[in-house]
């Protein structure tokens, strides 16, 4: 972590040098943990929700992975009652006399946090790979300074006069209050579980999983006075970027819906009903040789199947129809992002389990183990 270009967390620092990274940490931390919608509103699209929380993505729960060292430091401030008394044995205690050099935590971990500190900087994880990255760092940097201003609201409460060394003990209050109330943000487990979904809804963190709910966020109280307090955007530019992608999320799912609809309709049904018609004929005449024709299982699952495959067209239809005829932008990009989502993904779990019967010939499109080179 720098600012203006100076590291400030490294050895050689004095310790009161290291207690202003303690500061700029705090900054960050209440910046995150009070606009984690805002963070996620800045990395919300289509196509990211299909990644967050898969595929070697972070999930959509906004937290931050600090990393054993300062989460030994955090967690001992916590603990600790710092008094004027004792301000310089705390120093001594917390090992900020003399702190050794911050390695790139090494575990598996933080590459599932959304927000991971790696040794010697943050990282914001979640911005998709297609995603302009000017937006989520104007709101990454509005959150932190915000959670600046912050900081020195509570310095400037405390009477602190400038002197790091004199007001050690002061500076030591604001922090440790700061670090409790940012507690719920700091997460070290693994993003990808089950549990970690539980404990974060004990912890209040928002699970903002469709980009719809996510950008609703942009508009919220909160960020829009965050936003405009320092002069980033006006309520009006606000309100206009949050039209802007919500009319984006529902074209590309509008294209997404009509690619798979196409897809279905002329590439894999008709597929399926060449292959049907192959294990009909073969096991109409094996039963007129008075033979047992082993492909009836084959020939009944896939019936089930094509069947299955047709009632969800049918329900993709219906449902991207109700959500078409809605005329409330925003309306529409709920039911695209619900309804109309989990009736794409039905209809695709029935094409997969086609692809697993139907045979390589006959099938339009590379299938999986194609594409990943093990046919």
């Amino acid at each position: 972590m720098s600012v203006n270009g100076e590291n400030l967390l490294e050895p050689g620092k004095t310790p009161h040098e290291n207690i202003r990274f303690l500061l700029v940490l705090c900054s960050i931390l209440k910046g995150v943990h009070k606009h984690s919608g805002l963070l996620r509103a800045s990395i919300a699209s289509s196509g990211n929700d299909h990644r967050l929380g898969a595929n070697e993505a972070p999930p959509a729960i906004i937290s931050v992975f600090l990393g054993n060292l300062l989460t030994r430091i955090c967690n001992e401030i916590e603990t600790k009652t710092v008094s004027s008394a004792n301000a310089d044995r705390a120093i001594m205690e917390l090992g900020l006399n003399q702190l050794p050099l911050l390695l790139q935590d090494n575990t598996d971990r933080n590459r599932t946090s959304p927000f991971a500190f790696t040794g010697n900087k943050f990282e914001f994880r979640a911005v998709g790979s297609s995603a302009n990255t000017a937006f989520p760092v104007t709101l990454l940097n509005t959150a932190v300074a915000d959670g600046m201003k912050e900081v020195v609201t509570r310095l400037k409460a405390h009477h602190v006069t400038g002197n790091v060394k004199n007001d050690t003990a002061k500076i030591f209050e604001v922090i440790h209050d700061m670090i409790i109330e940012t507690k719920s943000i700091r997460f070290e487990g693994n993003g990808y579980s089950e549990e970690w979904v539980t404990e974060a809804a004990k912890r209040g963190l928002p699970n903002l999983r469709k980009s719809p709910e996510a950008m609703k966020e942009l508009i919220s109280p909160v960020s829009l006075k965050a936003l405009t307090e320092h002069g980033v955007l006006s309520e009006e530019e606000v309100h206009s970027r949050f039209n802007v992608r919500l009319e984006r999320y529902i074209k590309n799912m509008q294209i997404e819906v009509d690619c798979l609809k196409s897809i279905t309709n002329t590439q894999i049904l008709p597929a399926c009903f060449l292959y049907h018609g192959t294990l009909s004929q073969t096991v109409a005449a094996a039963k007129a040789a008075g033979v047992e024709a082993p492909q009836l299982a084959v020939l009944k699952s896939l019936t089930v199947l094509i069947q299955t495959a047709q009632t969800k067209l049918t329900d993709l239809n219906r449902l991207t129809k109700v959500a078409e005829d809605t005329h409330d932008e925003a309306k529409k990009a709920e039911l695209y992002s619900l309804g109309v989502s989990d009736a794409m993904l039905a209809l695709r779990q029935a094409i997969d389990e086609m692809e697993e019967i139907v045979i390589d010939e006959s099938w339009p499109l590379p299938k999986y183990r194609e594409m990943l080179f093990i046919s």
